[in-house]
């Protein structure tokens, strides 16, 4: 008595699985410039870590002996993996079966996928190809009715937000529900040229009146990465799993573990001198944000997030002396650092990232205030603002900010954290006010002007009286500001607020779920 008829069995049907929808369609993959599933598990997992979970799932037709003929295994691939020795969940679309579409699929595999990585406290890295499990109109034939849309097991992946990173690539033409379970996740990326997002197809859109439009123009990666449906844009599949690994360095497991630390090789006591001198003394001109995060971050351990959107505030990640921080700061050559709807609602996002994660946060502070203008007033700015205040609030990790130049205005107030003792200091071309002296100067000395004999000289006057208690050393004086700080000692500063930070972090579970 032997298994061995039985075993040989297992390793044919899992030979066939392997061959996913055929050469041709694998040929036609790769024609795209795409690779298959298997072989992106391979290029995203540590090398032999990849535990496939439900392999032999699929059709299978029978002769009339009960022999198996032919077998088309289902179009979606998971498994448990190992992602720079740590553990995840990883999972894919197979486009090469029915482009990822339902009726080639069984949805307890994305059901399983999604529930092993919130039951297990893992974090969750999708492959999302083709409609990611949603129906076709060949659906309705094949299971003999229509049905009525259900998103049953969305509860699991928003729950899962709340407990694990998640991560979703758009490797291909990605629409309905694959849309919704990319852009649901902590970080989203697409391939520029070979993938698309969409909420319908362009057959769809052209019987809905929506005209002809190909899917490159109907979903191209600079659409949805400008107005933030997808965080960022990279040219090639390699570089999408390079950019996952980076995010997840920064993030822990779970909740219930802090993120890693590991050894910067920077001296913390590093120096730039060019910072003293990289703000202009004429407030009106700009300089590159980027680079001061540059200089005073771990060297090349800066991670941004989005920058193709809200692009008047810079997003990341970073470490100081090994400690993963979540970062933020104006850019001043997009409306001058002023805070747009879009801009807030990236912070919100990266805020809530933050508290989800035990991440303390560093803000380099030079801010104008919210836009102002028509344009501003109908995008609900003053909503949006007030949204990224109140996530600022509710983020429950240490906060530091250095005020390098501008704090105006309501949005400007994002130097303290409500509510906390937070560490500020500021460099001394610090400037700030409920509005510039600037803007307002006219107005507040309206009929002191009109009296003057000489309204211009007057003004002039003026401006130089206020200049003269304009100086942050005023404010220092009655300790609205806790500390003014050479510029050249931003790292040295932040590298010891970050070590004190760390000591404080606590792990678990926030009160709010994060919001995707």
């Amino acid at each position: 008595m032997s298994w061995k008829r039985e075993i040989d069995e297992l390793k044919e049907r899992t030979r066939r699985a392997h061959e996913m929808g055929g050469d041709e369609k694998v040929e036609r993959q790769h024609f795209y410039g795409k690779l298959t599933v298997r072989e992106r598990i391979d290029a995203m997992a540590d090398d032999g870590s990849f535990h496939e979970l439900g392999a032999l799932a699929g059709v299978a037709r029978y002769d009339d002996d009960g022999k198996m003929q032919e077998f088309t295994p289902s179009n979606f691939v998971l498994g448990t993996a190992e992602i720079d020795g740590r553990p995840v969940v990883l999972s894919g679309d197979d486009f090469t079966v029915r482009g990822g579409s339902a009726d080639a699929s069984i949805p307890a595999k994305r059901a399983r996928a999604e529930g092993i990585a919130l039951e297990m406290k893992l974090p969750h890295v999708r492959l999302v190809d083709g409609m990611g499990g949603g129906g076709s109109v060949k659906t309705i034939e094949m299971a003999g009715r229509t049905y009525i849309p259900e998103v049953r097991g969305w509860d699991t992946i928003v729950n899962h937000l709340a407990v694990a990173p998640s991560v979703s690539l758009a490797l291909g033409s990605v629409a309905g529900i694959g849309a919704a379970r990319v852009s649901t996740s902590h970080y989203s990326l697409i391939v520029e040229d070979t993938a698309q997002m969409m909420i319908a197809g362009p057959a769809l859109v052209e019987w809905a009146g929506g005209g002809v439009v190909p899917k490159e123009q109907l979903g191209h990666a600079r659409i949805h990465t400008s107005n933030g449906a997808i965080d960022d844009a990279v040219s090639s599949e390699a570089e999408a799993f390079s950019r996952t690994r980076r995010f997840l360095s920064y993030l822990p497991t779970n909740v219930d573990e802090l993120p890693p630390v590991v050894p910067s090789g920077d001296d913390p006591r590093r120096r730039d001198d060019s910072l003293l001198d990289i703000i202009p003394k004429d407030p009106k001109r700009t300089y590159k944000m980027r680079g001061i995060i540059e200089s005073v971050v771990d060297q090349g351990s800066w991670f941004e997030i989005g920058r193709d959107w809200g692009r008047s505030i810079i997003c990341g990640l970073a470490r100081f002396d090994g400690v993963p921080v979540a970062l933020f700061a104006e850019d001043v050559n997009v409306y001058g650092g002023g805070w747009t709807a879009d801009a807030c609602r990236k912070l919100v996002r990266h805020l809530d990232l933050a508290s989800t994660f035990h991440l303390p946060v560093v803000h380099l502070e030079d801010c104008p205030g919210f836009l102002i203008g028509k344009q501003a007033e109908e995008e609900s700015t003053i909503r949006f603002g007030s949204q990224a205040l109140a996530a600022l609030g509710q983020c429950r990790t240490p906060f530091c900010c250095i005020v390098v130049r501008k704090a105006f205005g309501v949005a400007g107030a994002a130097n303290n954290k409500p509510g906390s003792y937070s560490f500020r200091y500021a460099w001394p071309s610090g400037d700030w006010g409920s509005l510039p002296i600037e803007g307002g100067i006219e107005v507040a000395y309206k009929a002191e002007l009109a009296e003057a004999s000489d309204p211009e000289a007057h003004l002039e006057t003026i401006k130089e009286r206020l200049n003269r208690v304009r100086s942050p050393f005023r404010s220092a004086e009655y300790f609205e500001i806790e500390e003014i700080i050479d510029p050249r000692e931003s790292r040295s500063v932040l590298c010891r607020w970050a070590q004190l930070a760390r000591k404080a972090l606590v792990p678990g579970p926030q009160s709010f779920t994060y919001r995707p």
